[in-house]
């Protein structure tokens, strides 16, 4: 969700699709605490916008386009989901709670988060920049040695995910 009013949209569509009594249980990148600047929230994406930047100075791809390339994110906390849900009424809130996500310095876990986000930025940059501007491969590889090459990546990055169970209001 890219922000609380997508959020009560998404609430208030899936709520006209559920049956009477009808459940659902959301997972969804968050925070624990209500600093929408904390560590971990946006650490990937400030990797790949570190990225890019570099890739400019090789003059591989046109400053414009990296500048106009914006990812709206939203990471809720348990708190902005608890009044999202309540403002938006076609719920009740059964269980909310939250779980970390470990990443650490290991090759292997380095290896399994770069996957990770590819699969997730990749049809985001293909479809901004276009299949032929923007050779992907080339993308991850620089990605790689930014990781590589970033002390933050030797400490313990904590990712949170936040899950709601939620029952209809009938």
């Amino acid at each position: 969700m890219s922000n609380m009013r997508d959020f009560v949209t998404f609430l208030k569509y899936r709520s006209k699709e559920l049956m009477k009594n009808g459940r659902m249980v959301l997972t969804m990148l968050g925070r624990k605490n209500e600093d929408r600047f904390s560590q971990g929230c946006f650490y990937e994406w400030e990797l790949l916008a570190t990225t890019l930047k570099l890739l400019i100075t090789q003059e591989s791809i046109d400053e414009e386009k990296v500048d106009s390339f914006n990812i709206s994110l939203y990471k809720p906390s348990p708190a902005e989901v608890m009044y999202i849900v309540e403002k938006e009424r076609s719920f009740t809130i059964d269980v909310l709670k939250t779980s970390d996500i470990q990443r650490n310095s290991c090759d292997d876990e380095k290896y399994n988060m770069i996957k990770s986000f590819r699969s997730v930025a990749e049809p985001l940059l293909v479809s901004h920049f276009g299949h032929d501007e923007l050779n992907m491969d080339k993308v991850f590889h620089k990605y790689n040695e930014v990781i590589a090459n970033d002390c933050k990546v030797i400490e313990k990055i904590m990712f949170v995910n936040v899950t709601v169970s939620l029952a209809k209001i009938n």
